[in-house]
């Protein structure tokens, strides 16, 4: 499976932003999928995930009450709906499988300016 994840951009804290990842090769819609960040000098940390039905959600605290994820499986596409963005939210999105990741791909670069 590939994933390409889109949507990222420069914005001021506050603002909002809707990061989309399209899996193209296999379908994704039996798998956990979650997003990921990776800010500068940092490891790559969870952000949320959920379900292959969409019914669990899971989120990293810091992002709880202010991230939505969610996907539609008749487009193979998992979404990261971003609210309230904070400074300390910059970093490359990733979306992968949660148990075995496939090839992380580019990510999207998250840019939250103070």
């Amino acid at each position: 499976v590939q994933l390409q994840a889109s949507g990222g951009g420069l914005v001021q804290a506050g603002d909002s932003l809707r990061l989309s990842c399209a899996a193209s090769g296999r379908t994704a819609s039996k798998y956990v999928l979650g997003w990921f960040r990776q800010a500068p000098g940092k490891e790559r940390e969870f952000v949320s995930a959920i379900s292959w039905g969409g019914r669990d959600t899971h989120y990293a605290n810091s992002v709880k009450g202010r991230f939505t994820i969610s996907r539609d499986s008749s487009k193979n596409t998992a979404y990261l709906q971003m609210r309230s963005l904070k400074p300390e939210d910059t970093g490359v999105y990733y979306c992968n499988r949660v148990t075995i990741p496939w090839d992380w791909g580019k990510g999207t670069q998250v840019t939250v300016s103070s």
